[in-house]
């Protein structure tokens, strides 16, 4: 074998190898999500939780509402940034996966028959993904929550500190929240149409 010559065993171990990097991204990818996704709601349970203990207190009510909440509200907004992260590197390993299989389709006359290529109809893996679907996402899950707590907040604050009647505070804090997811929406929208 010359130095042109290409080596073919080197390169599909190679690809294999790269296929195994790759299936492992993506399975930490969702692991990641998922312990993401557990913290802030086991977060945000524990916070109301204190919150619920405090209630023959309202000057205790007041200082774990507007110590906690707001931390954990920030949590939130850190916790969907990095929920949409590993949406990203999800779909980009899945893609690049799916090279390889395609590759390695076309390295024998029964590869299309033996490894199933995704299609438009059948979907990824058997799932047809829409433009939707990123409604369906763990960062979509903890960006309504974190925008339900963003509108309480801002609805204490009217209440609590400035005074104001309870129904114009109620429906400041759902138009606040309401604005909170659809930011949260379109940031996480944004990235996926960029990653795709």
């Amino acid at each position: 074998m010359t130095d042109e010559t290409p080596d073919l065993s080197a390169l599909n171990s190679a690809v294999g190898t790269e296929l195994f990097v790759l299936q492992s991204a993506a399975s930490s990818t969702i692991s990641e999500a998922g312990t993401r996704s557990s913290i802030y709601l086991s977060t945000l349970s524990s916070g109301l939780v204190a919150i619920g203990f405090a209630a023959n207190s309202p000057a205790l009510i007041g200082i774990l509402a507007f110590t906690v909440l707001p931390a954990i509200f920030a949590l939130g907004w850190f916790t969907v940034v990095r929920l949409v992260d590993t949406s990203v590197e999800n779909i980009t390993a899945r893609r690049r996966m799916e090279r390889i299989r395609e590759y390695f389709v076309s390295l024998h006359p029964r590869g299309p028959e033996l490894i199933a290529l995704d299609t438009p109809q059948s979907g990824e893996l058997g799932v047809r993904y829409a433009r939707s679907s990123f409604l369906f996402t763990m960062a979509s899950m903890v960006g309504a929550v974190n925008a339900v707590l963003g509108g309480t907040l801002v609805t204490l604050v009217l209440v609590g500190v400035f005074g104001v009647a309870e129904l114009p505070a109620q429906i400041a804090g759902i138009v606040i929240g309401a604005l909170l997811l659809t930011a949260t929406l379109i940031y996480e929208r944004r990235r996926i149409r960029a990653a795709t």
